[in-house]
C-alpha cells in the first residue's frame, strides 16, 4: 500500500508555500456527511465521519467558538493529542478486524468480514469516547451530544444482521482498547510540587498565580514508547551562552506584541498556529484521505499513524518540559538583567504577541506534535512530497504546502514570531517529534 501511495505522490505537482486569505472557512460538521457514502462497505467515509466526531468530543469550542462552535470537548492540545491517538488506534484495529488487510496495533479482535463497517466504526468510537470517562472530562450534557450523534448515525444504517454484527465487533474492540489503557495515568491530578520544580531563579519557569497546564501529561503511559523520557532532548542552551543570547534577541525583536521587525505576513503566520492544532491537523488529514481516495483501512491507518505518533510526541514533550522547567520569553526578557549574560538586554515592558500557554517553554509542544504528524504522514505516503492544506480559524486563512517538511519550518518560525518560544526549543522539539514518530512507525506500523 505504501509503495502504491508513494507512486501516486510522485506524480503530484508540488505547490509553493503560500498563505491564501479566504472570506470564511467551512466548519466540518458530521451531521452533513452523506449517508449513502457512509454506508458503503470499504469506503473511508465511516472512518472520516467518526474521526471528526472524536475531534468534536475532545477539542473545545474555544473562547467565543474560536476553535469551532461544533466542538464540545474540553482538552487543550497536549492532552487532546493523546485522546485522539487512543481513539484512532481503536478505529484502525476495527478496520483491520473488518478486513484482515493489515496487522492490528494490539490484541486482534476476531475478524468478521460480514459485519457492517459503518456500525462497527461508529460503535468503537462511541464506546471508546464514553469509556475514557471520567478523564475525558465530558459533562452529562456533552455525553448526551455524543450519544445522540451515535444514535442518529446508526439510524442511517439499515437494520440487518450485518449491522448487529458490526455493533458487536466495535464493542469488542473498544473493550480490548480500554483494558489496555486502564490505569495509564490519565486520571491523575498531580500538584505542581509533585513534578519537582527547581528553586526559583533565572532560567526557571514560574507559573505565577494562574493554574499550571499539562501537569498530568508527563505521567501518562505512552501508547508505543517504552518510556516518556526515551528521547528526552539535551536541554536549552546555558543562560551565559552565545546561543541563548542570540535566541533571546531574536524573539525579543520578532515576538513582541508591537514589533516593528515583524511584517504583516509574519504576523499572520504567527497567529495562524494559535488555533487548536489537533483540529487543524485532523481536518487536514481528512481532506488528504479524500483527495487520495483512500479506502477504509488506508484512511484508518493514516490517521492512526499520525495520531498515535502525535500522542506519544506530546507525552515525551511534556516529560521534557517538566524536567527542564525553562522560562518563557515573557519572563526571560524582562529578567535578562539576572541571567549573567552580558549580551542580553532586559526590557521590563516586553509582552508577546499573544498570551503564552501556562507551562514550561522547552521544548516547543507545537514543534513536537507537528513534526511527529508530518513524519508519520511521510512514512505513510512514502515521500515528503505531499501537497496538502491547513486552515486556521484564528486568522481565517488557509496555507497550502507542497512538502510535509514545509509545515515544520512554518511552525518552528511561527512560535518565535508569536513570542512563545526560543528557536532552539522549536528545533529540539522538532527533533524529538521526528524521533518519536520514527519509533512509532517502526514498532507498530512497519508490517
Amino acid at each position: 500500500m505504501t509503495a502504491l501511495l508513494g507512486s501516486l505522490m510522485r506524480h503530484t505537482v508540488p505547490i509553493a508555500l503560500a498563505v491564501v486569505t479566504v472570506v470564511s472557512l467551512p466548519i466540518v460538521d458530521p451531521a452533513t456527511a452523506e449517508g449513502s457514502a457512509r454506508r458503503q462497505e470499504g469506503s473511508a467515509e465511516p472512518v472520516l465521519y467518526w474521526s471528526t466526531e472524536a475531534r468534536r468530543a475532545i477539542v473545545p469550542a474555544g473562547p467565543g467558538g474560536a476553535f469551532g462552535a461544533e466542538n464540545y470537548g474540553n482538552k487543550f492540545p497536549g492532552e487532546a493529542a493523546i485522546y485522539m491517538g487512543i481513539v484512532h488506534a481503536a478505529i484502525y484495529n476495527t478496520a483491520v478486524a473488518l478486513t484482515s488487510d493489515q496487522s492490528p496495533l494490539a490484541s486482534r479482535a476476531r475478524t468478521d468480514r460480514a459485519a457492517s463497517a459503518p456500525a462497527a466504526v461508529a460503535t468503537v468510537t462511541h464506546d471508546i469516547l464514553a469509556g475514557l470517562q471520567p478523564s475525558l472530562g465530558l459533562t452529562p450534557q456533552q455525553l448526551a451530544v455524543l450519544d445522540a450523534d451515535y444514535a442518529g448515525y446508526l439510524a442511517t444504517v439499515p437494520d440487518s444482521a450485518a449491522k448487529t454484527r458490526g455493533m458487536a465487533l466495535g464493542a469488542r474492540v473498544a473493550s480490548i482498547e480500554l483494558a489496555l489503557r486502564a490505569n495509564d495515568g490519565r486520571d491523575a491530578n498531580p500538584p505542581l510540587a509533585q513534578l519537582h520544580p527547581p528553586t526559583p531563579g533565572p532560567g526557571v519557569w514560574n507559573p505565577g498565580t494562574a493554574p499550571a497546564v499539562g501537569l498530568r501529561v508527563p505521567g501518562i503511559r505512552p501508547l508505543v514508547l517504552p518510556a516518556a523520557s526515551m528521547f528526552r532532548p539535551a536541554g536549552p542552551p546555558p543562560l551565559a551562552s552565545t546561543a541563548y543570547a542570540r535566541d533571546l534577541a531574536q524573539v525579543q525583536a520578532l515576538g513582541r506584541v508591537d514589533s516593528t521587525a515583524r511584517g504583516p505576513e509574519e504576523t499572520t503566520q504567527a497567529l495562524f498556529w494559535t488555533d487548536h492544532d489537533i483540529r487543524q491537523w485532523n481536518d487536514a488529514m481528512i481532506r488528504l484521505a479524500r483527495s487520495h481516495h483512500l479506502n477504509l483501512v488506508q484512511a484508518s491507518r493514516m490517521l492512526a499513524m499520525a495520531h498515535v505518533a502525535g500522542a506519544d510526541s506530546m507525552i515525551a514533550c511534556f516529560d521534557a518540559k517538566y524536567h527542564y522547567w525553562f522560562w518563557r520569553p515573557y519572563q526571560a526578557i524582562p529578567g535578562a538583567d539576572t541571567d549573567e549574560n552580558p549580551a542580553t538586554v532586559a526590557d521590563p515592558s516586553w509582552q508577546p504577541l499573544r498570551t503564552t500557554p501556562n507551562f514550561p517553554e522547552y521544548p516547543s509542544a507545537h514543534a513536537c506534535h507537528t513534526t511527529a504528524v508530518t513524519e508519520a504522514l511521510r512514512a505513510f505516503f512514502g515521500t515528503d512530497r505531499v501537497t496538502f492544506s491547513l486552515d486556521s480559524r484564528a486568522t481565517g486563512t488557509t496555507t497550502t504546502y507542497g512538502h510535509l517538511h514545509d509545515a515544520v519550518a512554518d511552525v518552528d518560525q511561527a512560535r518565535v514570531l508569536v513570542g512563545f518560544h526560543f528557536l532552539h526549543s522549536d528545533l529540539d522539539g522538532s527533533a524529538l517529534g521526528r524521533a518519536v514518530a520514527r519509533y512509532v512507525v517502526e514498532h507498530r506500523f512497519d508490517r
